[in-house]
């Protein structure tokens, strides 16, 4: 397989680079599982200033509505309660990052860290070999590490699987609001974010999708495929909040009523 590094100043560039580079260096495979080819390269892209501006790209799937709510399902697990309904909701990253088999692993990395701001052992893991491999959809994260370095804070992660197109910039976004309240809570400021893609890839449906993002990166000017957060973006994810709150209580009391009724 081949390895790309890609680097950029802003989430979006850095993004944007690696978007780029699957297009023009992905060898084209058979995806058997999903009955369809892919795209794949492994894949490193670090951001230098993670909360930079622009912070957005418009070269995702979803809007403000949807990052907002995926934001709110890592840092704070608004779906959690879904583990266990049968349908491939074995773990959400939020529970496996605070209830590792009873264990929060948030509290260790800021403990840690407090402990030793030079410590290499703020690490947490999320795969689970009790669970994931007897699932048909186990977790693509697997592994997170913070580093305190030069007075900020440092995250790299590690996926083995991460869906170019549709996935990796809201994973990427979500990582670093994680990363950002971690470093809040330590009182440092937050430092590059390094997201390593064992698998980084396309599937065949989404062809035309990586097509429509790379002619966009090569021929719009950047502010034309950007947003920025603090300036704009943020007022309209934080607007958002209440209805996604709405909805998450509407499915927790369908899930209930499912439970009692089954």
């Amino acid at each position: 397989m081949k390895e790309i590094f890609v680097t950029g100043k802003t989430l979006p560039e850095a993004y944007h680079r690696a978007i780029m580079a699957l297009d023009s260096e992905g060898e084209i495979l058979s995806c058997n599982d999903w009955n369809q080819k892919q795209k794949e390269v492994s894949m490193t892209f670090t951001v230098e200033e993670p909360l930079a501006e622009p912070m957005i790209s418009r070269l995702y799937i979803g809007g403000f509505y949807e990052l907002q709510q995926y934001v709110m399902e890592v840092t704070e697990g608004i779906l959690d309660f879904k583990i266990g309904d049968g349908n491939c909701w074995e773990y959400t990253y939020h529970d496996r990052l605070v209830n590792y088999n009873g264990f929060d692993q948030i509290d260790f990395i800021i403990n840690e860290l407090r402990r030793n701001g030079d410590s290499r052992r703020a690490v947490a893991i999320i795969r689970d070999n009790a669970v994931d491999p007897f699932n048909a959809d186990p977790a693509c994260l697997q592994h997170m590490q913070f580093f305190i370095r030069g007075g900020k804070l440092h995250c790299k992660v590690l996926m083995r699987s991460n869906d170019a197109t549709e996935a990796s910039f809201m994973n990427a976004f979500a990582f670093i609001m994680l990363q950002k309240a971690i470093a809040e809570k330590l009182g440092v400021g937050v430092g590059s974010y390094t997201h390593r893609a064992n698998s980084y890839h396309c599937y065949e449906k989404d062809f035309p999708l990586l097509e429509q993002y790379v002619n966009g990166i090569k021929n719009k000017p950047a502010e034309d495929i950007t947003y920025s957060y603090k300036d704009f973006y943020q007022e309209l994810m934080e607007d958002s909040v209440g209805e996604i709150n709405s909805a998450v209580q509407k499915l927790r009391e369908q899930f209930a009523a499912s439970k009692n009724n089954g």
